[in-house]
């Protein structure tokens, strides 16, 4: 099955791919809909992310990765709507302007304990005008 992943420094030495932090866990987003893909990459954007590039990957291939990396995965349905955390890692273990393997990531962080910023209106006001984007 291929899916849809978000790269930075796509088919570079130096690529990064996004997870998101779970715990202590790393955990790779696999969008089987590269609308929901580019979507998620525009509202990580919004947050002052590196611009990710939606990269279509078979997920076999994530999931070896994953597995070697012993990071989690998972795979996101058509129109499955995931919002990035607020809060990203203070850290990467991703450097835009390094020269290293494409072994690397760069992560956000679901874990902290902020209050949300929005009400559930406010996001879905917010939901349908990232959605009139694309």
């Amino acid at each position: 099955m291929r899916v849809f992943v978000l790269l930075f420094n796509a088919r570079t030495e130096n690529e990064g791919i996004h997870t998101i932090r779970v715990g202590d866990r790393n955990k790779i987003l696999m969008f089987e809909s590269q609308d929901d893909a580019e979507r998620f990459a525009m509202m990580l954007e919004a947050q002052d992310f590196p611009i990710p590039a939606v990269e279509e990957i078979d997920s076999q291939d994530i999931e070896e990765f994953c597995q070697s990396a012993d990071y989690d995965w998972e795979i996101i349905p058509p129109d499955g709507l995931v919002i990035p955390p607020e809060v990203n890692v203070e850290a990467t273990d991703w450097n835009p302007d390094d020269d290293g393997i494409n072994n690397n990531t760069i992560t956000s962080n679901p874990d902290t304990e902020t209050e949300p910023q929005y009400s559930d209106s406010e996001l879905d006001s917010l939901r349908r005008r990232l959605e009139g984007l694309l």
